[in-house]
């Protein structure tokens, strides 16, 4: 895994050097830089070498030195792609290095380029010939990219914070997006943190051009539902076959590498998949395994991997820890986050990326599994939900909702007051909102309690309501899509790639290949949840695969008892929130609801999380 990095129109070469050096922790192996001042173009990148060690060096230029290209990512079909560009007539001067396929490919194919790859990727090639820089970033958003604009001024990087590293860009917060941070838990593409500033979304690409200053950009790629109805219960057999061919062919593409590689291990479903096809593709004692579990009972699923890990008899890594003593390491991993998010579960995920790397360069994950096959508790909660909808009248709904409120705060995981209570306060919005509220720390009522010029509820949740509105499927399928498009893309796998890069630890989601997701577009919904029961196709696919408890065992999730934690942690120092960005925030806002929570009056676990995270961000960045 790498960082890319660069600029046109403005900037010098300290300018190149202070962004790649904030990116280091992505690229420990090696740097490269390159620049044309008279044009003036600038490209940088850090590498962490997983392929082609000795010849993937970047940026990689073609033989006429006129296509040069930096890149974050693996291509999992690149020697498909270089059979057909090296019949097409090109030459390669590397032996395997799939970024060299981007540099021809892009000659090849132009900007039909991004629709050919299989793989996770964020890219930036030069075109020197035609002077426009070309981006792109993968199908789900595996691999991160921002860019800066402002007239004749354009930057791009991995990150965020690396990108304000230049001298010319200032970190001017950008008031909405600060919002829709606490309305969503993270912020939501395009928005980004500052001014100016965009989050490149997943399935994209841009086209800078030089002599005229213009930016193009183009949604190659949507994750969108396509479910084929003719489909019934008697292609089951056919379907379930199909569905284990393309994970064993996931699993197989991503096993691709020159450095060591292991799996995440939870015991679950998920991971199990992923675990059971590697055995069927390489030897049980040839496969690394890594768990971390917890002292707290609640919290820990070490036990079940460790079966797991007996069943398929591979080479398991365990390290039990307390979490309590790990609280102290949460400042530190909030500090280097790029962006700051409101998900909890980034510091166990931290750890147990810190573990994996003592031993591995790469790891394979089952990340994307709940979103392709409803896996999720608000799935299972949307029949019910649309019952109580319809019957319920407002009134009573409130009484409801003041009853639960009542109830007292259990600090356990995912006790079931909090579920409750998160359920009935979604329930307080149209239909559109359902997911986003009840996944997020603060609904438009609390943004209005704590900010002074609060964005109304359609204006937080714009983009899931557009999404919601022009999708013709059912509320399983508009939920699906919510959840794959922006809470897969801008939180779960932002906090994977965070999380493994400040451990220098590349990781790799097999559900997200091309092949394995579209297979998931065209299930009809009933093929995902049945009765009740949550990724039923998965689950028969993985009959004979695992061992029968793991398939009937109920989902637990990767936490930490933050409710918990929060009544005991001291309260920050939220004053620069209402200082900044033109006092945003209301004076002591945040404050009271904290103390209010430390007295176990409320549970705010979510919007306490958000706000420590925002404050670490603004203490990290210096922004002033």
């Amino acid at each position: 895994m790498c960082g890319i990095a660069g600029f046109a129109g403005f900037g010098s070469i300290n300018d190149l050097l202070q962004i790649t050096a904030a990116l280091s922790h992505r690229g420990p192996d090696g740097s490269g830089l390159w620049s044309a001042p008279e044009v003036p173009v600038f490209l940088g990148h850090r590498r962490l070498s997983i392929i082609d060690l000795e010849g993937g060096a970047q940026p990689m230029w073609d033989a006429t030195h006129e296509v040069g290209v930096v890149f974050n990512g693996e291509i999992y079909n690149h020697v498909e792609l270089r059979l057909e560009l090296e019949a097409a007539g090109c030459r390669f001067k590397s032996s395997h290095s799939d970024t060299e396929v981007l540099v021809h490919g892009y000659r090849q194919w132009g900007e039909g380029l991004p629709e050919r790859l299989n793989g996770m990727f964020a890219f930036a090639i030069f075109d020197r010939p035609r002077r426009r820089i070309f981006l792109a970033r993968d199908r789900f958003g595996e691999k991160p990219l921002y860019i800066y604009r402002v007239p004749g001024r354009f930057a791009f990087a991995s990150e965020l914070s690396a990108l304000i590293q230049h001298s010319e860009i200032p970190a001017d917060l950008d008031t909405r997006a600060v919002q829709k941070l606490f309305a969503w838990g993270f912020v939501p593409s395009p928005n980004a943190l500052y001014q100016n500033c965009k989050k490149i979304p997943a399935g994209t690409w841009l086209m800078y051009c030089l002599d005229d200053d213009s930016l193009r950009e183009r949604r190659y790629w949507r994750f969108r539902l396509e479910p084929d109805e003719s489909l019934t219960d008697r292609d089951v057999p056919r379907l379930v076959e199909e569905l284990r061919s393309l994970i064993a062919q996931s699993v197989k593409r991503r096993l691709m590498s020159d450095v060591p590689l292991g799996l995440f291990l939870s015991g679950g479903i998920d991971s199990g998949a992923v675990l059971a096809a590697a055995t069927r593709a390489v030897p049980g004692e040839r496969i690394s395994t890594f768990t971390i579990g917890f002292t707290e009972k609640s919290f820990d699923e070490s036990l079940y991997a460790r079966e797991l890990a007996a069943h398929f008899g591979v080479d398991h890594h365990e390290r039990i820890l307390d979490l309590d003593g790990a609280k102290g390491l949460l400042a530190t991993v909030l500090s280097r986050l790029d962006e700051p998010l409101g998900d909890a579960s980034i510091l166990p995920t931290y750890m147990l990326s810190r573990f994996a790397r003592e031993h591995v360069t790469v790891a394979l994950s089952g990340d994307g599994g709940d979103e392709l096959f409803a896996g999720y508790d608000p799935f299972k909660a949307l029949t019910p939900a649309m019952i109580y909808d319809k019957l319920v009248p407002r009134g009573l709904h409130r009484g409801f909702t003041r009853l639960a409120d009542l109830l007292p705060h259990s600090t356990k995981n995912m006790s079931l007051d909090f579920k409750l209570r998160r359920t009935l306060k979604g329930l307080s919005w149209p239909t559109p909102y359902w997911n986003p509220v009840w996944m997020s720390p603060a609904d438009p009522n609390m943004i209005a309690e704590i900010f002074a010029e609060p964005l109304r509820a359609d204006e937080l949740y714009e983009e899931a309501i557009t999404l919601w509105d022009a999708s013709k499927g059912s509320t399983l399928d508009r939920s699906l899509e919510y959840f794959t498009n922006f809470y897969l893309s801008d939180d779960i796998l932002a906090k994977v790639d965070r999380a493994s890069m400040m451990a220098s630890l590349e990781t790799r989601a097999i559900f997200l290949d091309n092949d394995l997701s579209d297979f998931c577009r065209r299930l009809p919904g009933r093929f995902k949840m049945r009765n009740g029961t949550q990724k039923w196709i998965l689950k028969k696919a993985l009959k004979g695969w695992l061992p029968e408890n793991v398939l009937s065992r109920r989902k637990k999730g990767f936490g930490i008892p933050l409710a918990k934690w929060l009544r005991h942690w001291p309260c920050p120092d939220f004053s620069a929130c209402s200082t900044i960005a033109g006092g945003a925030f209301k004076s002591n806002a945040l404050a009271e609801i904290w103390e209010r929570h430390a007295r176990g009056q409320v549970d705010e676990r979510l919007l306490l999380f958000t706000a420590l995270a925002y404050v670490s961000h603004l203490d990290s960045a210096n922004v002033a």
